[in-house]
């Protein structure tokens, strides 16, 4: 597997850059890694990187995105935080990636049984963990349930997770005017998913712009 140049990067588009992306968490759950020699790719990244994705996700240990998609070095951009929420911080390094780095996708990960979704269903507050879960809560409130509003609810909690990964989308877009510049000039694309902690598995949501109609041919080919 080669490692990313300016050049191959340049040629991607962001269709194929999610491609990539699907194709390595195929590869993942059938645990049947690409060849690549790490070693040579740290030689190679040496000089500079050209990573073709910036991928938001949870601090868990279980979800590391470079794993669960088969990825090597210089191939991705890894932004990790609890609950894959959306700040300033994590704003500025899309658009570093995205603007000055080169890189042609945008995703924000969720995951299932998330510690940090279950907290923000159970209004937790712990020093600055208090501050974190609050960026949960709206997706919380957004949630519909007939049982139980708290992590005891296994399908609430899930459904929590989803919502969050949609808003988090929004407030990407709504929040970056240089990302939501490049996205509606199609140089880069957005979409959300949600990973299986049971299964390894990826679940891509199709989600506005660019990718439609490859998510659309993605998941048809799943049925």
């Amino acid at each position: 597997m080669r490692t990313q140049t300016k050049e191959t990067q340049a040629e991607l588009t962001p269709q194929k850059a999610i491609d990539i992306l699907v194709e390595g968490n195929k590869r993942f759950v059938n645990n049947l890694k690409a060849n690549r020699n790490l070693l040579q790719q740290v030689n190679e990244t040496s000089t500079g990187q050209h990573p073709f994705a910036i991928i938001l996700s949870c601090i868990d240990s279980r979800t590391s995105a470079e794993l669960i998609f088969d990825q090597g070095l210089g191939d991705i951009f890894s932004a990790r935080i609890a609950g894959n929420v959306v700040n300033e911080d994590i704003l500025g390094s899309m658009e570093f990636a995205c603007k000055v780095a080169g890189s042609k996708l945008i995703v924000v990960l969720g995951h299932t049984k998330c510690g940090a979704i279950k907290g923000a269903c159970d209004h937790v507050e712990m020093g600055n963990l208090t501050g974190l879960v609050k960026k949960i809560e709206p997706s919380v409130n957004s949630v519909e349930t007939e049982g139980d509003r708290n992590s005891a609810n296994s399908e609430f909690v899930e459904k929590v997770a989803e919502a969050n990964v949609h808003r988090m989308l929004d407030e990407v877009q709504e929040k970056s005017d240089i990302l939501r510049d490049m996205i509606e000039k199609g140089e880069i694309g957005i979409v959300g998913g949600m990973y299986c902690v049971e299964t390894g598995a990826v679940e891509f949501y199709e989600h506005t712009f660019n990718l439609k109609q490859t998510l659309n041919e993605e998941l048809a080919g799943k049925h």
